[in-house]
């Protein structure tokens, strides 16, 4: 009797501890899009725009290089003007940088980079967002400190907002090279400053994997935030900016790519020889595939970016695009397209433990 009532003791406290099925909820809409700049180099952006669409991107983030002048020059006005032509059929962001010799430090200098932004808005007044400069905490985009780059966000927020107060205004890190210790440096000059105004709507982040093999989830140690990293990245954010005006702590995901290795046939229209590790075009849309559903999971991710719409011609540069150079679409643009559909709509189920999609879409 004993051993009997110890045997179904045991068994009721196995049924209570073991752990349950996962808890699933539905992901909030995500917003999908590319990097590209090939609208603002065609007299016939609607065109990109249409092939854009057609793969389920509702975004497209374009670079505005900046040369330190005050206003944009006549070759540029020409491209803004496509830009705004885009935005009035797709939500177009403007990414405005130049070189890292260009770093704006000085305060005129940012007097000067900021009114170019504000010219920059002024001349596509449709534009969604504006991001103040790239991937700043690595020395090849940014020759400052994150001090510099705090004043610098502060400056383009109060000039963009009093242009256009719906503007979304971004900064922007790389996955290496620390961003999270960058970030903590912002936040503690931004304290110190005594400022009561945000710096940012959203933080931009480009969460490159290591290599294009490595899964969107892959975990990665202090100095590396990659998609799989995101309580860590909302963890830094939070100890930053707690406590500050700067209450938003959404993310964008401003720039994603997997290298695709290029298939002899197509060789023709490519120049050069790679330079880094790439993936069969097969393991780049389940890559893709996955990091957009991953993104759509993770509660203050607002947007994706896919790093690019077409393949550079130079292998030396980036092969993530969704079509090929001259050839057509790569298996990526059907899984792009199927994830970018189920993120916009919120479709994806998540597991609530893990942050991660529950279920195939």
């Amino acid at each position: 009797m004993v051993v009997a009532a110890l045997a179904a003791g045991a068994v009721l406290l196995y049924l209570a501890l073991r752990p349950g099925p996962p808890r699933v909820v539905r992901a909030g809409p995500l917003l999908v899009g590319v990097d590209d700049d090939t609208l603002k180099w065609t007299a016939y952006p609607l065109t990109v725009v249409r092939h854009q669409r057609s793969l389920g991107a509702d975004a497209v983030r374009v670079w505005v290089p900046w040369d330190g002048t005050a206003t944009p020059g006549p070759i540029r006005r020409i491209e803004l003007a496509r830009a705004e032509q885009a935005a009035r059929h797709t939500q177009v962001v403007l990414a405005v940088f130049g070189s890292a010799s260009l770093s704006p430090t000085t305060p005129a200098e940012q007097d000067r980079f900021c009114g170019y932004a504000r010219s920059t808005l002024a001349l596509v007044p449709r534009a969604r967002a504006v991001v103040v400069w790239n991937e700043t905490n690595t020395r090849t985009s940014w020759h400052g400190t994150p001090a510099d780059y705090e004043r610098l966000l502060a400056r383009c927020y109060d000039v963009l907002h009093a242009a256009r107060p719906g503007v979304t205004v971004l900064d922007s890190t790389a996955s290496a090279h620390a961003p999270g210790a960058f970030l903590r440096a912002i936040g503690r000059a931004y304290r110190a400053s005594g400022r009561a105004r945000p710096l940012v709507d959203a933080f931009g982040h480009n969460p490159y994997p290591r290599t294009s093999a490595e899964t969107p989830t892959a975990v990665h140690t202090p100095g590396f935030i990659g998609e799989g990293d995101y309580a860590r990245l909302t963890a830094v954010l939070d100890d930053a900016f707690a406590g500050t005006g700067q209450r938003s702590r959404d993310v964008w995901y401003l720039e994603d790519g997997y290298q695709t290795a290029t298939p002899t046939r197509l060789l023709g229209g490519y120049s050069g020889r790679e330079t880094v590790p790439t993936v069969p075009p097969g393991v780049q849309a389940e890559r893709l595939r996955q990091a957009v559903l991953l993104a759509a999971c993770q509660p203050q991710v607002k947007a994706f970016f896919n790093f690019e719409l077409v393949d550079e011609t130079r292998l030396a540069g980036w092969q993530s695009g969704l079509f090929w150079r001259g050839a057509g679409r790569k298996p990526a643009a059907a899984a792009f397209t199927a994830a970018a559909k189920a993120a916009r709509t919120g479709t994806i189920s998540c597991d609530a433990s893990t942050g991660t999609p529950a279920a195939r879409p």
